[in-house]
């Protein structure tokens, strides 16, 4: 992530009109003994929040939706129970916000974590990543559920069925995707078997944009805006959005992931980045393209075992 500060691109309808005064007005008139610190926007591909450092240590989060603010105080509670059993950092919490100065919604303040998402095409070390992620997955998939939310995601992959092949048959027309190859990937995601066991945590949003590197290594996960109880094999998309090729295969036997659970993954990743493509294709540029690269990756995978 990089900093700036002009005012961030707006990418939803009727997001509110967010900006360095804007955040500033609203630390100093909540949070008096931050005022002092300097605001800079973050530039980043995120597309529930627009984020801004305060001072060296510290983030502050706007959501840019109701239903983004909706996850404000999921992630304020539920982020400290979660940080002590996970291998890897997630943001604390260091404070929370009232609507004001014509901002409508919660925001929160969080602490800073260092590191930089990683770069499709460019990760280092692509088998040390697929094991990082695998630690993390299967640590939050243990977690314990007790009084846990539903994830934003936790619904069935047939609940999705009439949006994906609406969407399938509009970027067929307007993208020149393969429908075909697409419709069989889905089919056969549909056909899967359920898993047998309850649900448990997922973070529900595997993608470069939520999960930071350090010298090549996983260092942070962020954006719990998803999280909750759902489908272990939702969090697979990590292995089509973040994971090369090369080391899918690493990833998933870390994970223990077994066919069905892998092709139900297959479908959670073709039925988030089928949607993406079309609704960010003008407005976030970069989402788009992860979304263009995931299409390409499932439907390379399911060439090369047709």
């Amino acid at each position: 992530m990089t900093t700036g500060t002009a005012k961030p691109p707006k990418m939803h309808a009727d997001e509110p009109d967010i900006d360095v005064p804007l955040v500033t007005r609203l630390i100093a008139g909540q949070f008096p003994r931050w005022a002092e610190l300097p605001v800079e926007r973050v530039e980043s591909g995120g597309t529930s929040n627009a984020m801004y450092r305060l001072g060296a240590d510290m983030v502050v989060r706007l959501p840019r939706t109701p239903g983004s603010a909706a996850d404000v105080r999921t992630e304020q509670v539920w982020l400290r129970r979660l940080a002590p059993v996970l291998p890897v950092a997630v943001p604390v919490p260091a404070g929370t916000g009232r609507p004001a100065e014509g901002y409508p919604w919660p925001w929160s303040v969080y602490g800073w974590l260092p590191g930089a998402s990683p770069v499709i095409g460019a990760i280092p070390e692509p088998e040390l990543l697929a094991a990082d992620l695998a630690e993390f997955v299967t640590a939050l998939h243990r977690a314990d559920p007790v009084d846990a939310p539903p994830a934003y995601r936790s619904e069935s992959l047939a609940a999705r069925d009439a949006e994906t092949r609406a969407t399938i048959a509009e970027l067929a027309a307007s993208a020149g995707l393969d429908a075909g190859a697409a419709t069989a990937l889905w089919d056969e995601a549909l056909r899967a078997p359920q898993g047998d066991g309850p649900p448990v945590w997922i973070h529900a949003d595997l993608q470069p944009g939520n999960v930071l590197l350090a010298d090549g290594r996983l260092s942070a996960v962020i954006d719990f805006g998803c999280a909750g109880l759902g489908d272990p094999a939702v969090d697979l998309i990590a292995a089509w959005y973040v994971i090369p090729a090369a080391a899918r295969s690493a990833f998933r036997s870390a994970v223990g992931a077994d066919d069905a659970a892998w092709t139900r993954g297959r479908g959670w990743a073709l039925s988030i980045a089928l949607p993406e493509l079309s609704y960010y294709r003008e407005s976030n540029p970069a989402m788009a393209s992860t979304a263009r690269h995931v299409i390409a990756q499932l439907l390379a995978d399911g060439a090369a075992q047709g």
